[in-house]
């Protein structure tokens, strides 16, 4: 199967290390950028295409690692050659270029897959077994944090929130996914963001790569979720989750081992679910490429792409006007 790389930065190389540990995978590169692209297809073992056109008509499946406002763009001439499309979060800058990449894909036949890696690590796959598997009992409230560095990107694209849509869109939308996706449907958003409004703290110089955010989501079935992001972190970047049910809890903090915890009024239970092999990137990468091979859904859908980039804006609006907000639906 032929891939063609869109995109020689950070997650262009991660995806194509993992490439490289599927057999009968040919992989292949095209980026504005002459040299990163020349020095990527040396790394990797790939051809190099100065043509975009020309390497969509090569590939057998396009795989988008650009930033994000350029999504829209690659993903329709991909589509429009009737190749298969893995699209990097966020899935689009808004809701409606989301609604157009899927029906072109739905037009088209072809299959369209957002990379929500969040889904295949193990602890988060954990939690939401378990979750599903009533150890907790009914689930009430549920809380995340994710936080790091602010990243840069070419040109500094992570820190222009008209192209990345800032912490919100680019780093929250990971839990908003996994929360839909655990816990069902979200009815209500309500955010705060350092950045997006200052007036909240006018005595706050921000650098243009902090921020932080705290988001309130309300589910269709009453739980309720606090999901914090942070590009102010001073430390390592760290990951937690917890979901508290009517019958005990689960909890994971990336900085701990073992790594998932459940209590309940019987036990305690600690296990580290992550397999030396177990990465979530090769399983992302493997699951969509024996979907496209066995004619299959994505194990992501488009429409799931799209429901994380609504819980995503709806919480830009409302760090924006100080209101509640309900994601739009598409």
């Amino acid at each position: 199967m032929r891939i063609g790389i869109v995109g020689a930065g950070g997650m262009g190389n991660t995806h194509a290390n993992k490439y490289r540990q599927i057999p009968d995978v040919e992989i292949a590169i095209s980026d504005i950028d002459t040299e990163r692209a020349a020095a990527f297809a040396e790394r990797h073992g790939a051809s190099d295409f100065r043509s975009l056109s020309e390497m969509i008509l090569w590939a057998d499946v396009v795989d988008i690692c650009l930033p994000t406002d350029l999504h829209l763009g690659v993903a329709l001439e991909s589509i429009s050659a009737g190749r298969a499309v893995l699209v990097e979060k966020p899935m689009a800058s808004t809701v409606a270029e989301c609604a157009t990449m899927i029906e072109a894909a739905e037009r088209a036949g072809t299959p369209l897959m957002p990379a929500q890696v969040l889904r295949f690590f193990p602890e988060f796959a954990a939690g939401k077994r378990l979750v599903e598997g009533g150890t907790i009992g009914r689930p009430a409230a549920a809380r995340t944090r994710r936080g790091g560095k602010a990243p840069a990107g070419a040109g500094g694209w992570f820190l222009d929130p008209t192209r990345s849509g800032g912490i919100l869109l680019d780093l929250g939308i990971h839990d908003f996914d996994w929360l839909r996706w655990t816990l069902g449907e979200v009815e209500t958003v309500y955010a705060r963001s350092v950045r997006i409004r200052p007036d909240w703290a006018p005595s706050f110089q921000a650098p243009a790569a902090g921020d932080y955010a705290l988001t309130t989501l309300g589910f269709a079935s009453g739980c309720v979720a606090h999901v914090e992001t942070t590009w102010m972190e001073p430390g390592p970047s760290r990951v937690t989750f917890e979901v508290c049910g009517s019958e005990g809890m689960i909890e994971y903090d990336s900085r701990n081992a073992p790594s998932v915890r459940t209590a309940t009024a019987d036990s305690v239970k600690t296990e580290a679910p992550l397999a030396p092999d177990d990465d979530p990137y090769y399983l992302q990468l493997r699951g969509f490429l024996d979907a496209v091979k066995a004619g299959s859904p994505p194990p992501v859908s488009s429409l799931d792409g799209l429901k994380a980039v609504a819980i995503a804006r709806a919480a830009i609006e409302s760090a924006e006007s100080g209101r509640v907000v309900r994601p739009a639906q598409g």
